[in-house]
């Protein structure tokens, strides 16, 4: 069945552009709508047959090719990624062997000694000498000033010129400035030259910006851009970018009517498979879209995207194992053999599952492998007998992995103390608890959970709070330990005791509460017959939106009823000065918001880091403070406490002031009267959430808006003793605070720094903003940056 459908696509390329694109989207879309689709992003796009596809000429130059073989082999290398987790191990020959050329249009533009007008030619020769050497502001007003003459053959004659001499920036300044004339039209060839010049350097943004300006137009952006802006996607390291990758390869194939190189099928799946097993799982739906591309483009299937796809499977909550089944028997056809990570997959998922001969007849070839034994191995097998209620068959399994391995893993111990834990082994666990303890390994915590919840079993409260006070010496608080803790102590009546680790929970942004803790308490004082604070712990529920538990709610409404009339009253959401003054110091590190089309509606996005441990702090703290301006998506379930990086509010008319104040027309601003609202809370969160201390003390934070609003918050700082040096990165500015300067801006916003916050904030960073002597401007800065947020 490949065969006529390549022959299909071949005879459409012969085909009248309009009638070739039109019929071979529709044939595309019907192929691949009976398994894996995707819908089309909707942004522009009203209908498929809106789009043109632009008549193609000779391929890409020789410098193009370049850029592609350039993209090929870096695309090809650095994927080991670490992290938390276990990620598929890729073999050396999981490379490209398609060399055939990317079409893209021609771009014919007159050469200087062809315009007939002497004053033209000394005009134009003078401009593409002069704008590459000029800043972007410079460079826009020296082109304002010659709007009288120039036309848009003079415009696209310096955007190549600048290309030809590899000054892209300043060509896709002009690009951008041409965009604006009233006698621009659209140029597809141009467009797609910068494109694939911007892709090449890995400017994904400004290649992103040129392709959309395509799609607006009603036009199909050429193979070349597709690929190069996938490429230069995936070689970014910034949030997002594989899903943008993801999106763009799948209009590709959708839209577009391409068949993708292989290599390109090779490379994103690579990069979906090289992420952290809880990470990655997310991406199976895309990568079984690429397998299923590759197999109906009738390409040779990689072992290693077999052993990728049977990986993501073994990651799945639910595990589908007569897919699983499938993509072995398909192997075993091509005559591929399972690898140590098949095998580890196999293993993984039989561990789910609970299939012990499965996991059995796997360990075995995993013995009889040329490899060393692997660790994760044991921990799997370990799980697999607990599963099936044998706990002391994965500790035989536990001293095994010792005695083979001589050594034991962090993750070895958490299984084994987790699976005796549930067993209530508890001489077991204590003994393997302290052994863990003096091995000196880290986190310790899951372990400690695991064997508090265990003396909450067996009502073990004496053993349970020794645990507790151990567990805050030698690890970070964690709000788990707590809720256990506190309904121990509620439990057995200590009512004072669990009031006041309520307290410190509370006070604590780092730990906070939840519904959980809430309910607990509630549940406590309501049973002790103390209603005045049972109304202030349903009062702080009602303000946080927690849900009261159903027992606890029939006692409720009796005691409101005694003092009442209105038993459940409505809470108005209104934001807390804290909470104003929090938002506004997030607002100024970076934090988004997006407007409906009418102003009337804003929506708060809050995205934290995932490698800086100042942020994986300050989510869970923020999370905790506008829970109740949180949508449902993005609350948490009660036996769920990991908060995701990223979430986001409800769609509401009360951030209508922030929205206007900080993102006027969608675009990030400092606001007139900033000066007013730089109180120490303030600067102290904007400077946990988009500051950083370099290793030699100095503190930098970052600010994106005018420089006019810059300078008021350099003024507002000076004005409180602080001196401090700007200096612009791409759309960033950097406010720098050197020497003694710090010193009195951390005395000012250390009170209210969150106490887990200041061991990460402290250590320092390396950075690439230097605050010498001489201008506070960086003269060579670009005016944009794809990686400023990195």
């Amino acid at each position: 069945m490949r065969t006529p459908v390549l022959s299909s696509l071949s005879l459409l390329r012969s085909l009248s552009p309009s009638l070739h694109h039109r019929f071979l989207c529709s044939l595309s879309l019907s192929n691949y709508s009976k398994s894996f689709f995707f819908p089309l992003p909707t942004t522009n796009i009203r209908h498929s047959s809106l789009f043109r596809r632009p008549p193609l000429a000779k391929p890409l130059s020789s410098f193009v090719e370049q850029v592609v073989g350039e993209s090929e082999r870096d695309e090809n290398e650095g994927f080991s990624r670490g992290g938390e987790g276990e990620s598929f191990d890729f073999g050396v020959a999981f490379g490209s062997t398609d060399l055939r050329h990317l079409s893209s249009p021609s771009l014919e533009v007159k050469e200087l000694e062809e315009l007939p007008e002497q004053w033209r030619r000394s005009k134009l020769a003078w401009l593409c000498k002069e704008l590459p050497a000029h800043k972007p502001a410079t460079l826009i007003r020296i082109l304002n000033a010659q709007k009288k003459w120039v036309r848009q053959e003079d415009a696209t004659y310096i955007a190549v010129h600048c290309m030809r001499i590899r000054e892209n920036e300043t060509g896709f300044r002009v690009y951008k400035w041409m965009m604006q004339q009233h006698w621009f039209q659209f140029d597809f060839a141009l467009a797609t030259k910068l494109a694939d010049y911007m892709g090449k350097e890995r400017k994904f943004s400004k290649c992103r910006e040129i392709f959309d300006d395509i799609i607006k137009q009603g036009l199909v952006p050429c193979e070349s851009t597709f690929h190069i802006l996938i490429i230069a996607y995936l070689s970014a390291s910034v949030q997002g970018c594989l899903d943008e990758a993801c999106g763009i390869y799948n209009r590709m194939i959708q839209l577009g009517g391409y068949q993708p190189r292989l290599s390109l099928h090779n490379s994103l799946f690579r990069a979906l498979v090289g992420q952290p097993g809880g990470s990655s799982k997310y991406f199976l739906k895309q990568a079984e879209f690429i397998f299923h591309n590759l197999v109906t483009f009738g390409f040779e299937i990689h072992k290693d995207v077999y052993g990728g796809l049977i990986w993501l499977h073994s990651y799945q909550d639910t595990i589908d194992r007569e897919r699983i089944a499938s993509l072995r028997e398909e192997m075993q056809l091509a005559g591929i053999e399972e690898s140590r990570d098949v095998l580890l997959s196999i293993l993984r998922a039989c561990s789910k599952e609970g299939d012990v001969e499965e996991a059995e007849k796997t360990w075995l070839k995993l013995l009889h492998s040329d490899c060393a034994i692997p660790s994760q191995g044991f921990v799997y097998r370990m799980e697999v007998y607990a599963k099936v209620g044998e706990p002391m068959k994965s500790l035989e399994i536990f001293r095994e992995m010792q005695e083979q391995l001589g050594s034991t893993s962090v993750v070895a111990y958490h299984k084994i103390i987790e699976v005796l834990s549930k067993a209530q082994e508890i001489e077991l666990v204590e003994s393997l608890m302290t052994e863990f303890i003096n091995s000196g390994m880290k986190p310790l915590m899951p372990s400690y959970i695991d064997l508090m919840n265990m003396y909450f079993n067996l009502s073990l409260h004496d053993k349970l709070e020794a645990a507790f006070y151990e567990c805050l010496e030698k690890c970070r608080p964690n709000r788990a330990i707590y809720n256990i803790y506190m309904d121990s102590l509620v439990q057995i009546g200590n009512l004072d005791k669990a009031e006041e680790i309520f307290n410190q929970m509370y006070s604590n942004g780092a730990i906070g509460v939840n519904t959980k803790s809430c309910n607990t308490i509630l549940s406590g004082y309501l049973s002790c017959g103390d209603y005045l604070k049972a109304e202030k712990i349903y009062d702080l529920m009602c303000q946080k939106k927690y849900a009261i538990d159903a027992p606890l709610m029939e006692k409720l409404d009796y005691v409101l009823s005694l003092s009442r009339k209105v038993v459940k009253r409505p809470v108005s959401l209104k934001l807390s000065k804290e909470q104003r003054e929090i938002l506004i110091g997030l607002l100024l590190g970076g934090l988004q918001m997006e407007s409906d089309e009418e102003r009337k509606n804003h929506v708060i996005y809050f995205e934290f880091n995932e490698n800086s441990g100042a942020h994986s702090v300050l989510r869970r703290h923020i999370h905790e403070q506008y829970h109740e301006w949180l949508n449902s998506s993005s609350k948490l379930s009660d036996d769920n406490d990991d908060v995701p990086y990223k979430f986001s509010t409800i769609s509401h008319s009360y951030f209508g002031f922030y929205a206007d104040q900080f993102w006027p027309r969608g675009r990030p601003m400092i606001p007139k009267l900033i000066h007013r609202w730089l109180s120490p809370r303030v600067l102290a969160y904007w400077y946990m959430y988009g500051g950083h201390r370099t290793s030699s003390g100095d503190i930098l934070l970052k600010l994106k808006g005018s420089r006019e609003g810059v300078e008021k918050v350099v003024r507002t700082l000076k004005a409180q003793s602080m001196d401090c040096r700007v200096k612009r990165k791409g759309t960033v500015f950097w406010i720098g605070l050197l020497g003694s300067n710090s010193t009195w801006f951390w005395k000012l916003i250390e009170p209210y720094i969150l106490d887990d916050v200041k061991d990460f904030v402290k250590a320092g960073c390396q950075n690439t903003i230097s605050f010498g002597s001489g201008s506070d401007t960086d003269e060579n800065a670009a005016d944009y940056s794809d990686n400023e947020n990195s």
